[in-house]
């Protein structure tokens, strides 16, 4: 797993910050106690839980407001899986390639998600890449600015980090322009 803290604090308040209220959160993947103590600063509006893929296939109805996916590649399956549980407000976010290391495996992630989501941006951070896919939040229109500002003890992520993140290079941003959903 990615050992640091911009990851940590980014992977998990980058969607709990866009959500307007994610009351079932699910993390799946590695997840270190430092990813853990990011998650533990929302839990006093959000159930979080931690498990790995299986846990997809054993939910059975739509009660999820969240899934962040740590080192999970997602494909297909795990998308429908995924579509299963998720509320129709949901949204997901997981690690993906930089433009500039492998834009086609960039792409192919969001067209991926972007034929079940209608909003998917990139965003990065650091040396990471990821994407937030959502049904109705958008990261940055709908950024909860209160809760946002009201996280303690970070050293990475802010409001102002939360949206400059979502900034690409121009040539980036064209290259990007009908794939990514904004």
């Amino acid at each position: 797993m990615k050992d640091n803290y911009a990851f940590n604090e980014m992977m998990v308040h980058v969607p709990l910050c866009t959500h307007k209220e994610a009351s079932n959160v699910l993390i799946i993947g590695t997840v270190d106690e430092d990813l853990k103590s990011e998650a533990s600063k929302h839990n006093k509006t959000s159930k979080i839980e931690f498990g790995d893929t299986s846990f997809l296939t054993s939910q059975n109805e739509k009660n999820v407001d969240v899934i962040i996916l740590t080192d999970v590649k997602i494909d297909e399956l795990l998308l429908a899986n995924i579509e299963r549980i998720l509320k129709d407000d949901g949204l997901i976010c997981f690690a993906t390639k930089a433009f500039s290391k492998d834009e086609e495996q960039l792409f192919t992630d969001l067209k991926l998600v972007g034929s079940k989501f209608w909003i998917a941006m990139p965003f990065r951070f650091g040396h990471n890449t990821s994407i937030i896919a959502s049904k109705r939040y958008h990261p940055t229109a709908d950024l909860n600015l209160q809760r946002a500002d009201l996280l303690d003890d970070l050293d990475y992520y802010s409001a102002e980090i939360h949206n400059a993140s979502f900034v690409f290079p121009a040539a980036e941003f064209r290259a990007l322009t009908g794939i990514a959903k904004r």
